[in-house]
């Protein structure tokens, strides 16, 4: 909470909801991304990038890198953002979502208690048909997906995702 001026001079009382940022990657393998099919306590099992929450004191870079190492066991040199959504303009939260290009399984995943987690390799024809359907995990990005979709802009994702293909 804090207060606000006003436009006509007087103070009122604001407020925020702050929550960990979001952090998902599209892990890539070769041709493939490696989807998480998750469950947890909360939720019904469903399709989503790898990913978690931001740590304090970790960088949104560094907590992804983490994220997708203990979730799947992979790891890469090659990460850049792809975006940033603020969902909400009431609650001081972003998603960010990554690209982690040639990744390689270097661990095994080490999930949290209230995780279940099975990995998927899928073709990007795959994941555009998993991540349009009800129940994917990732309302910003299944809605970037669907849009994509609707004005015909998919193979300029793919080759945002796989450019040397």
């Amino acid at each position: 909470q804090w207060p606000q001026k006003m436009y006509d001079g007087s103070t009122e009382t604001f407020e925020m909801l702050k929550r960990p940022n979001t952090l998902n990657a599209f892990v890539l393998e070769g041709d493939k991304i490696i989807l998480s099919r998750e469950e947890q306590p909360t939720k019904k099992k469903a399709y989503t990038l790898i990913g978690g929450r931001q740590e304090p004191g970790e960088t949104p870079l560094q907590g992804v890198q983490r994220e997708v190492l203990e979730e799947s066991g992979y790891a890469s040199d090659k990460w850049e953002t792809w975006r940033v959504y603020r969902p909400y303009g009431k609650i001081d939260w972003e998603v960010h979502i990554f690209i982690a290009r040639d990744c390689k399984k270097i661990a095994e995943q080490k999930l949290d208690a209230g995780e279940r987690i099975e990995l998927q390799k899928v073709t990007f024809d795959e994941f555009v048909e998993l991540a349009s359907a009800p129940g994917f995990w990732g309302r910003e990005l299944q809605s970037d997906i669907l849009r994509m979709r609707l004005d015909g802009t998919l193979d300029e994702f793919r080759k945002v995702l796989f450019p040397n293909s």
